[in-house]
């Protein structure tokens, strides 16, 4: 619909990996090459005052034509770093068969329905995968083409009614920075959705609360033919802390609503090491308790070592349910605007987190709606073309039912 796929397959070419060591906003300059793009389309496409502010936050209004709320979309640019986001080359599998798929040329990467079932799903459905060399980037690139396809669909059928819609693209949300410098004032809308979700139907206003954990340990390297008794190995260190962490905590152990302390890196060298942890549960209670935890983990690794580790945590987001639960009048809404394009909506707390909880915090309640990709983050990752029309179709839904006549 609109050239949706058009769309998210020039999107994904654009490298926009954002990078957690970095202290610039942007964290990468590859951002704004999508940023200044996305600018362009929607001054081509005539929307009201398109920019790209210092900070590569991208906005835009659509007028409405019917009396009714100001509803803001909002979606990220930047892909994780936790796979290449760089040199993307994403391919049509049309007609999916219920097959493996190899992704890349030797074959060796191959994404299977015998380790993802969900692909049975779409048998004869169009999928958009990797060339198994890299993340494909529909999160959140995806929602970018869907909200833009959604805008020129009403643009041209000036016959429906709708609301105003405000557009946001952020970049850093994969390192929990999108909302750093979002300026929930100057967007001015009354509510706003984030296109940033999974599956078919899929709706969250329940989410993580979440923190990060930076732990630096400080040995002492020696010859280790002269190391007795003065060689201080940092990186068994490190490999105690890791055993002091509860083990069925863990994200390949849990599900649901269940939290967890995930140790996603671990550089060391025998004179220094830094383990880096994300910290999660979406009841504050226990999200309190596992980050006492990780302190006292640490407490006792200095107990045991002689004080060698620093520890620094930082809180990222919480739950926005505490939220949206004043406001559930916007969830029924997306609601009944999947239900009016023939989806079956499924609310349900999402394992992980969106812009939109830090926007609902900051005053502007942003539950979050599908985009239709499955496998994000990795060279597994895929979006089935059908998913993304049926995203398009549920924003032009919402634009529609909110409008008043």
């Amino acid at each position: 619909m609109y050239d949706v796929v058009d769309r998210f397959l020039r999107y994904a070419k654009v490298h926009t990996t954002s990078d957690e060591s970095s202290n610039t906003c942007p964290s990468t300059d590859c951002q704004w090459d999508l940023a200044r793009m996305l600018v362009k389309e929607m001054e081509e496409m005539g929307l009201k005052d398109p920019s790209v502010d210092e900070n590569s936050y991208v906005t835009a209004t659509f007028p409405g034509n019917s009396d009714g709320p100001v509803i803001g979309f909002i979606a990220h640019m930047d892909t994780a770093p936790d796979v290449s986001g760089e040199n993307v080359s994403p391919r049509i599998v049309e007609d999916y068969d219920g097959e493996d798929i190899n992704l890349d040329k030797g074959g060796k990467v191959i994404l299977s329905p015998s380790d993802f079932p969900c692909l049975k799903d779409y048998v004869g459905q169009n999928l958009i995968v990797t060339d198994g060399t890299t993340l494909l980037g529909a999160d959140d690139k995806a929602g970018i083409a869907e909200i833009l396809s959604a805008v020129a669909y009403l643009k041209d059928h000036p016959e429906i009614p709708r609301c105003t819609i405000r557009i946001g693209f952020t970049p850093d949300e994969e390192i929990g920075r999108g909302a750093d410098r979002f300026d929930v004032k100057a967007f001015d809308a009354d509510w706003a959705y984030t296109v940033d979700g999974g599956v078919l139907g899929q709706m969250e206003f329940e989410n993580f609360n979440a923190a990060s954990a930076t732990v630096n340990i400080q040995g002492r390297s020696v010859h280790p033919g002269t190391a007795k008794d003065q060689m201080i190995n940092s990186i068994q260190i490190g490999m105690r802390l890791a055993e002091l962490m509860p083990s069925t905590e863990v994200p390949e152990k849990t599900e649901g609503c269940q939290g967890f302390i995930h140790l996603h890196t671990f550089k060391g060298l025998v004179e220094e090491s830094v383990m880096k942890f994300i910290i999660r549960d979406h009841d504050r209670k226990l999200f309190e308790e596992k980050k006492d935890f990780v302190r006292k983990a640490v407490a006792q690794i200095n107990r045991e070592f002689g004080n060698r580790a620093t520890l620094e945590i930082k809180d990222q987001y919480y739950n926005m349910e505490e939220k949206i639960r004043e406001r559930m009048d916007i969830v029924d809404l997306a609601r009944r605007a999947m239900e009016a394009v023939d989806i079956t909506p499924s609310v349900e707390p999402i394992r992980g987190g969106t812009d939109g909880a830090r926007l609902s915090y900051m005053g502007l309640p942003c539950p979050n709606i599908f985009t239709g990709g499955h496998n994000f983050h990795g060279k597994y990752e895929f979006i089935p073309i059908q998913s993304m029309e049926k995203a398009t179709e549920t924003i032009i839904s919402i634009a529609k039912l909110a409008a008043k006549p």
